[in-house]
């Protein structure tokens, strides 16, 4: 019998769980409270001795566990491998900023968007994590901090895409924002998407006031086309209407994700052609130093092509910053630490 994952389940869904057990409604909002901080069912003290058996017999309380942790020598940051309940490993990366603690987590097990500078997408998707294990994620980095601090943002942006696993990534945001769970403001959470259109649209429906991040990287479709393949489903113009009527729609910023690239997308010509894509949006350029992938002959741009790039958006007037590499020692991005692994048991 497969267990049930609690942690996959609204405080409703719990309740109708309870009483078809014979325990009393007000339980729910008891195990949810709990399991949201990460307990384990033994020490869930006002719930009774019997129920607390059954729930350890027919549930699963945390769906994963930590199976390495990689510290960076160089930063704060910290690489997680966590191992879900089946076995698969996930990354997450939890990172220290002067306003307290960020996790980066997975929403799949593996990517099938097949971008040419990303490591997550090399071996394929094997499956979607479900809510529960997204948010295991987070009680898990909880766990690790201990006295240090909470995790209070979150960036959806490790393996995988997030809207191809929509209805999950959608229960687990208005999970982590439950006040009685964890209470992560949705204005903390960042989510990165490579650009499915209709999904980008079906989002802004949800009121879920996250701020989108765009993996843009080319200002053009002739560009995009060579590095992702999502260009080919959805041209750049459309995407771009997709993000217009979602930054009308919500009063959101949206952040476009440019990583730069040696000779294929990082000239000051190419800035003025992105500075003329994105003018008069309410938005912001994180500009990033490409990340270095053995099995990809992409080679990052220079740091002087990378200042370059973003002295030509500021001169067109575009909001724009580099962002800080951290945990390079220990395979800061996303995909890099899985696949050794994978590599290492292979």
């Amino acid at each position: 019998m497969d267990k049930k994952i609690l942690l996959d389940m609204t405080p409703d869904e719990l309740k109708a769980y309870l009483i078809s057990l014979g325990q009393p409604a007000f339980r729910a909002r008891q195990l949810f409270s709990w399991l949201h901080r990460g307990v384990p069912f033994a020490e869930m003290r006002n719930l009774p001795a019997s129920l607390r058996q059954t729930l350890e017999r027919e549930c699963v309380d945390l769906p994963m566990r930590i199976h390495e942790v990689f510290p960076s020598q160089k930063d704060d940051t910290v690489k997680f491998l966590f191992a879900c309940h089946d076995g698969n490993i996930i990354e997450g990366v939890l990172m220290h900023y002067h306003y307290g603690y960020s996790l980066c987590i997975s929403t799949q097990v593996g990517c099938k968007m097949g971008c040419a500078f990303c490591a997550s997408t090399l071996n394929g998707c094997v499956r979607s994590l479900c809510a529960g294990e997204m948010l295991g994620e987070v009680l898990l980095a909880n766990r690790y901090l201990g006295e240090k601090g909470k995790v209070g943002h979150i960036v959806l942006m490790g393996s995988g895409e997030p809207l191809d696993n929509y209805d999950n990534t959608v229960r687990f945001l208005r999970l982590v924002n439950d006040p009685d769970g964890l209470n992560i403001s949705l204005r903390n959470i960042s989510l990165s998407t490579c650009g499915l259109v209709p999904r980008i649209e079906k989002l802004k429906q949800e009121k879920l006031p996250v701020t989108l991040s765009i993996s843009l990287h080319a200002p053009n479709d002739a560009i995009r086309r060579q590095i992702m393949p999502v260009a080919n489903t959805w041209p750049i113009q459309e995407l771009m209407q997709a993000v217009r009527g979602y930054v009308a729609d919500t009063g959101r910023r949206v952040v476009f994700e440019y990583a730069l690239i040696d000779k294929l997308n990082s000239t000051p010509e190419h800035a003025r052609e992105l500075a003329r894509l994105i003018r008069g949006l309410q938005c912001h350029v994180n500009l990033i130093p490409l990340n270095h992938v053995d099995e990809s002959p992409l080679v990052p741009a220079s740091p002087k092509a990378v200042q370059a790039f973003l002295s030509t958006l500021e001169s067109e007037h575009i909001s724009a910053t580099v962002r800080r590499e951290m945990g390079s020692d220990i395979g800061g991005a996303c995909g890099q630490l899985r696949r050794r692994h994978l590599e290492g048991k292979a």
